[in-house]
């Protein structure tokens, strides 16, 4: 349900500023019901478990990305589920950004919403790699949102083999896409919001 109402006011398009999030907030516990502490901490471990898992599948795929990780500002995590059903379709995830600095932790959610005629269902795993503390702290505090471009070529140059296989989305920010097939040459991440989950902070 929770997952619906923010997918809805993307639909509708509502930037998920942090302000808009407390308001979705708010209206999911209005249909649902607050969450329980017990439900928080079932939530939590489930996100760090789907974290570690995303890093663990990039670690297989390209060895290397764990060393540039280990020597990163921070990182974030997400694993991603997406529909689409003829000209309705969407894809939600949650992650976990860590500070290496601090080793604090911050959850995050994301939404996308895609349209064009179509059926499929697909699982995404996307890993940010953050070599600056201001790049991590935006990401966390005023969110990410990409545009409709329909693709961003995974191609980070000038970085040797340290970044290989990601993608260099920003100053100081790379991209890693897993999807089902391996880690992807080109990223799909057109219209992808990405911001501080509220419930779980």
């Amino acid at each position: 349900m929770k997952a619906v109402v923010a997918m809805m006011a993307f639909v509708l398009g509502f930037s998920v500023t942090p302000v808009v999030a407390q308001i979705l907030n708010r209206l999911e516990n209005a249909i649902s019901g607050p969450p329980t502490q017990a439900d928080i901490a079932a939530a939590r471990q489930e996100v760090q478990s789907a974290a570690q898992q995303a890093l663990s599948a990039l670690y297989a795929i390209a060895p290397h990305a764990r060393r540039t990780i280990e020597g990163a500002a921070g990182y974030a995590a997400f694993s991603t589920f997406g529909m689409k059903l003829m000209i309705a379709g969407g894809t939600s995830g949650k992650g976990l950004a860590v500070n290496r600095l601090t080793n604090s932790q911050t959850y995050m959610r994301m939404l996308e919403v895609q349209g064009g005629l179509g059926f499929g269902v697909n699982k995404n795993q996307l890993i940010f790699v953050f070599t600056t503390e201001p790049a991590l702290s935006n990401f966390i505090n005023q969110g990410w949102e990409f545009g409709g471009q329909a693709n961003v070529s995974a191609m980070a140059g000038g970085e040797g083999e340290m970044f290989s296989g990601a993608a260099a989305i920003s100053p100081g920010v790379y991209l890693y896409q897993i999807t089902e097939t391996g880690l992807s040459a080109t990223l799909t991440v057109s219209g992808t919001k990405f911001f501080v989950d509220p419930d779980l902070n």
